[in-house]
């Protein structure tokens, strides 16, 4: 998801927790980019090259910047998501393999942005409570009970874990109207 600008965090553009690594800022898929409908594998084995996955994608994440980012935003079409919806931004949260199992009857409606859909706000409905289960960057399973922002991101980048962009709520003329503007921008760069 993105981040309104008043949610960005001031300074260097990296987050402190990242700096004694070497980091690589990944690209972002842009809707429609058929890549972005790939369903996500889960991750076998949280190893080092999946906490390099996680440490390049807060990088591009906290750059961007958003709030979340799943590894299919970056063509990585493994079961990973990180988030921090911290006003500070220094509350990175990782989820590898997560599946929500809980999900609240009630629902509220928030508006929406996502990196992979640059400058397109909507509202979409969710369940505004979940709880998820999912393994940390050390591969130890963890439950979450979420709610707020917190729990609209979690679905919204679990939805991009099973190849669904949030514009796709919305309805076919939006949608198609969406689609149009990237591609009239995508053909404006060339």
């Amino acid at each position: 998801m993105e981040t309104p600008v008043a949610a960005t965090r001031p300074g260097s553009g990296q987050h402190p927790a990242l700096r004694p690594s070497i980091m690589a800022k990944l690209d972002i898929l842009t809707y429609p980019d058929p890549r972005l409908h790939k369903v996500a594998k889960p991750v076998e084995v949280v190893d080092d090259r999946i906490r390099q996955l996680v440490k390049d994608m807060a990088e591009t994440m906290y750059e961007a910047p958003g709030i979340g980012l799943a590894a299919t935003q970056v063509d990585v079409h493994e079961r990973v998501v990180v988030i921090d919806v911290s006003e500070t931004r220094d509350a990175l949260q990782v989820f590898i393999n997560p599946e929500i199992i809980w999900a609240s009857d009630n629902r509220k409606v928030w508006e929406e942005g996502c990196l992979s859909v640059p400058e397109v706000y909507d509202r979409v409905e969710r369940p505004d409570r979940v709880k998820v289960r999912a393994l940390n960057e050390k591969g130890e399973s963890f439950e979450l009970d979420a709610d707020d922002i917190l729990a609209v991101c979690i679905q919204h980048e679990m939805d991009h874990l099973m190849g669904k962009v949030f514009v796709e709520y919305l309805s076919p003329l939006k949608l198609n109207r969406i689609k149009q503007k990237l591609q009239k921008r995508v053909r404006s760069r060339m």
